[in-house]
């Protein structure tokens, strides 16, 4: 099983409607992938899961984190990077045993006009530290919202090819 992190915690996120689109597209290649959105994280997590001790809430994510061998992080721009919730998460995570020697495709988001490329860039450096292979192939999508229509799909075909080549090049990764 693999994993596609919605990067977010925010309700109701753009980047879970584009870790849908992937999961979906995915599908449609055979591949079965599952998300992973930063909502269901445990509410608590600063206290309960980090500096070693582990929650029955996170033992599941974990569990599910431990046996992926690839990711897609679906990443929004906050303050010009990536959402804390996301370091948190990652920070977390079991360390090096939950990332190291794992593959990672990366999706920036956001509503502005360079689709979080710092963003991406600095998450790109965390996943570099924890040793993971990352896909050449970064996706920087810039106004999310004029990007996605009512059932979640792309409606630019430039956006979709570079989504759709990223998609199959997770594949063979």
């Amino acid at each position: 099983m693999n994993l596609i992190i919605s990067g977010t915690n925010r309700l109701g996120s753009n980047s879970l409607k584009v870790a849908n689109y992937y999961k979906g597209e995915l599908l449609l290649k055979g591949e079965a992938w599952e998300i992973l959105s930063l909502e269901d994280l445990p509410h608590d997590i600063l206290y309960t899961d980090l500096y070693g001790k582990r929650s029955d809430a996170f033992s599941t994510i974990q569990a599910k984190v431990s046996v992926a061998q690839k990711f897609i992080f679906v990443i929004p721009e906050y303050n010009g990077s990536y959402p804390g919730a996301l370091k948190i998460f990652v920070d977390a995570c079991s360390y090096p045993t939950s990332f190291t020697h794992k593959k990672a495709a990366l999706v920036g988001v956001s509503t502005g006009k360079y689709g979080n490329i710092r963003g991406v860039d600095h998450f790109t450096g965390v996943c570099n530290y924890m040793r993971m292979h990352v896909l050449p192939l970064k996706i920087h999508i810039p106004h999310i919202k004029d990007e996605l229509n009512s059932e979640g799909l792309f409606v630019n075909p430039i956006t979709s090819k570079f989504v759709n080549e990223q998609i199959d090049e997770i594949v063979r990764f």
